[in-house]
């Protein structure tokens, strides 16, 4: 009997043996839809385009939320109408808060941007790494009228896993810099 139980546990054991399959390694793939720009016409005294895969909220005082509710991701638009004496307040101002991420990115490059025939003149951050901010801009008039704009994620800053979604709302960020134009001039 005790020789019959060993062979059925040997029978069992070596028909139980599995094939190594190797597998490939797994990587993240996110895909957004293509942007299709549109302008956002606003009860504000400025106008943009903005990818229509976004919803865009508007307060009372100009203040914009531009939400990507699939990717969690949030670009905050403020408004601030000054004037020529105040203006290198903001623009330092502005400059302050986008460095303020620097201790956490690996890198930060900025880019100037110039528009003579819009009037529109500001510096594009991309923030690099695990900073709270992962892109940043300001825009102004050099007379009267001051834009700043930050992109927030709602979730723990995690740059390489959210790097394709960072790409694609900075990519809406410069058209939003690019596109806006002053109203009333």
């Amino acid at each position: 009997m005790r020789f019959l139980i060993v062979f059925l546990i040997l029978i069992v054991s070596a028909s139980c043996e599995d094939d190594v399959v190797v597998k490939p390694h797994a990587k993240l793939r996110l895909r957004f839809p293509k942007p299709v720009y549109s302008d956002v016409k606003l009860d504000c005294p400025f106008v943009f385009k903005q990818n229509e895969f976004a919803e865009v909220l508007v307060n009372k005082n100009c203040g914009i939320k531009v939400e990507y509710p699939q990717m969690k991701a949030t670009v905050f638009l403020t408004y601030i109408d000054t004037d020529t004496a105040k203006m290198n307040a903001q623009l330092r101002e502005a400059e302050r808060l986008a460095l303020n991420h620097k201790p956490m990115a690996i890198n930060m490059p900025e880019s100037r941007y110039v528009n003579p025939d819009k009037k529109t003149y500001g510096t594009f951050y991309e923030i690099n790494g695990n900073a709270a901010s992962q892109g940043q801009f300001h825009l102004t008039d050099s007379i009267k009228h001051f834009v700043s704009a930050a992109l927030y994620f709602d979730s723990k800053p995690n740059y390489d896993s959210l790097l394709p979604a960072i790409d694609y709302v900075r990519n809406d960020m410069r058209m939003m810099m690019e596109t806006m134009e002053w109203r009333g001039q």
